[in-house]
């Protein structure tokens, strides 16, 4: 087959030879195939793969909420020993009208353990989110077994008592600290669930 000798006008290609139809034929479905793929198949496979991440995603997502269903009734256990150990602190806070009285039983502690007072100033109270701060800086005098017995004392009180920035040093044979005892007010409490009640 001389290929020269042939017609390669389009339009005459039913006169072409068999094995360049065929070759023809072959190629425009190559060239379609391709464009196809490009054009079509491409932008498919990317949009499965977005879906295939986004199923993965909805997977986890779903096994993460089903270990929380799974678990809902201890958390709800939790959540009721939560809820009465903040009732038990709560009604361990002195209101207001017990402030007076327990700053008494605070300086008591203190010199029934033997320590000398050289400093008791109560503070402002400080707000918090849901309660009141009631910091008081002590400055004691006394022996180092005494000391252990006043801190013991405060954590024995029926109130909410706690202990911060404590700083010992020795004084003439005796040992002086510096500390801020705090309690705090269960008031604050109670004002943000009137509030809380108010905008129900």
């Amino acid at each position: 087959m001389n290929l020269s000798e042939v017609n390669w006008d389009f339009n005459a290609a039913g006169s072409w030879p068999l094995p360049i139809k065929i070759a023809t034929i072959v190629l425009v479905s190559i060239l379609v195939a391709g464009a196809g793929f490009y054009y079509i198949t491409l932008d498919q496979l990317a949009t499965l793969e977005q879906y295939e991440i986004e199923e993965t995603n909805l997977k986890k997502t779903f096994e993460r909420k089903q270990r929380k269903a799974v678990n809902l009734p201890d958390y709800r256990e939790q959540l009721k020993q939560i809820e009465a150990s903040l009732g038990e602190m709560i009604k361990q806070m002195p209101t207001k009208a017990e402030v007076a009285n327990l700053l008494i039983d605070i300086s008591q502690t203190g010199l029934a353990s033997g320590l000398e007072f050289r400093l008791f100033k109560p503070s402002s109270p400080i707000r918090k989110d849901f309660y009141s701060e009631l910091p008081i800086k002590i400055n004691v005098i006394g022996k180092y077994e005494e000391i252990g017995l006043f801190v013991s004392g405060l954590a024995s009180l029926p109130r909410i008592v706690t202990v911060h920035d404590v700083s010992i040093t020795p004084k003439g044979g005796l040992m002086s600290m510096d500390a801020t005892i705090k309690t705090y007010n269960e008031e604050a409490v109670a004002v943000k669930k009137n509030k809380k009640g108010r905008r129900r």
